[in-house]
């Protein structure tokens, strides 16, 4: 398991990331998947973690990811979709998860949990859906290694994407400079990924864009050229 300072680095190193968003695997073969996740040299997993209550549907919890991480050394994103984050930080980050991002919506003043993950040497990450304006985020965006800009709402896979969510990115950007790593959740796919790439984002969720197509390292190779034309990894 990375360290905070090791996994940024990581993910600085891997720009633009591209992060099968695990909602979207087939987990009667899970051994499988992460075999041709790693063998396609995808850098981060994006590990989708849902409580049926901030969002309807479950999926999985810590339980689940630990097991996951004897499978793989690549490093884990968990994305929090759950009414109360706080409570359970200790599972993730026991769980082998070198970042974890919960949402401004379940905690209208995340500094105190962004600084305990911080304080646990994992990447802290604040996530927002696509109708909290960037304004809510920016009194907390010192306190975050990772901010996730929801481009759809929070709950399923396989929606469209919506790109009034792009002057999100530029705003962050602005705002907080190089230091902040801005990533983009949500119909991520060709055609799309260059607008967030050229908007300032650097990891890009990608579910359908990966796990639909059956050579994951070319699906993923299609999406970081995009990324890297528009300038994501600048």
């Amino acid at each position: 398991m990375l360290s905070r300072e090791a996994m940024l680095t990581h993910l600085r190193k891997h720009r633009p990331v591209i992060a099968p968003s695990m909602l979207k695997c087939d987990f009667g073969n899970l051994q499988n998947e992460v075999e041709r996740i790693d063998a396609a040299g995808l850098p981060l997993y994006h590990l989708d973690v849902m409580d049926g209550n901030f969002v309807p549907n479950l999926s999985y919890g810590p339980m689940v990811i630990e097991r996951l991480r004897k499978l793989t050394e690549t490093p884990f994103d968990a994305h929090l979709m759950i009414t109360d984050p706080a409570k359970y930080l200790d599972e993730y980050v026991k769980a082998g998860c070198e970042a974890i991002t919960f949402h401004l919506e379940a905690v209208p003043d995340p500094t105190e949990l962004l600084q305990a993950i911080r304080q646990q040497d994992v990447v802290s990450g604040l996530a927002i859906n696509p109708g909290t304006p960037i304004e809510a985020a920016e009194p907390f965006l010192e306190y975050c290694d990772l901010l996730l800009i929801m481009s759809v709402n929070p709950g399923f896979g396989g929606q469209k994407f919506i790109p009034d969510v792009l002057p999100k990115m530029q705003r962050a950007r602005q705002i907080a400079g190089k230091r902040l790593l801005i990533s983009v959740d949500g119909g991520v796919a060709a055609g799309t990924i260059g607008q967030c790439a050229s908007a300032g984002a650097e990891i890009f969720v990608a579910g359908s864009s990966i796990f639909d197509h059956a050579d994951y390292r070319r699906a993923g190779d299609v999406l970081s050229s995009e990324a890297l034309s528009c300038g994501s990894a600048a």
